[in-house]
């Protein structure tokens, strides 16, 4: 088999998507910086637009309050063009957290990392990501009266499905990003 530049970079920029998830579900700043070039953006809709690092002050004092979770990347499709590639990638997140009561309480996003990625001194990294939900799932509370709702409801509620969800047609911010398979990725 004859491995060329085209598959190192996709394997390079998976192995990126695989230390994302693992760097916010142990909670490893450090590593989480290696996924973003410095200057990155992301645009996670009305939850924050902004810096990479930015995203990451927001992400790690919520998910710091959280009794756990764990991030999963599937299906993911990468266009490279020489040092500049675009990715999408399913993702799946599970977080989990007390209630005031004591219950375990959850909520499960489904979306997609739209991602425009480039080589730097041999080294691949995220330059901007849009999140795209395309669901949100969190169970019904016990007590529908109860006077407090956990992170899950607030966190739900922002979600505002006319600015980042996914969509059934070319309509969909992916096609925004990818291209057809062989045109390389959109700029």
């Amino acid at each position: 088999m004859v491995v060329t530049d085209d598959i190192e970079a996709k394997l390079a920029i998976t192995e990126v998507l695989y230390r994302y998830c693992r760097a916010l579900d142990r909670m490893d700043r450090d590593l989480m910086d290696t996924v973003w070039h410095p200057d990155a953006t992301a645009d996670y809709g009305p939850t924050f637009r902004g810096s990479a690092s930015g995203l990451l002050d927001v992400m790690w004092a919520n998910h710091a309050k959280l009794l756990g979770h764990s991030h999963q990347v599937t299906n993911i499709l990468i266009e490279v063009d020489g040092d500049r590639a675009a990715s999408e990638a399913y993702v799946t997140g599970t977080l989990w957290d007390l209630t005031e009561a004591g219950a375990l309480s959850h909520l499960v996003a489904v979306g997609r990392y739209l991602d425009r990625w480039s080589r730097c001194d041999g080294r691949w990294a995220i330059g901007h990501r849009q999140f795209v939900y395309d669901a949100v799932f969190t169970p019904a509370p016990a007590d529908a009266t109860a006077p407090t709702a956990s992170v899950f409801s607030r966190l739900a509620a922002r979600r505002d499905p006319r600015q980042t969800a996914g969509r059934r047609d070319r309509s969909d911010p992916s096609y925004d990003v990818l291209t057809r398979p062989g045109t390389g990725p959109r700029a």
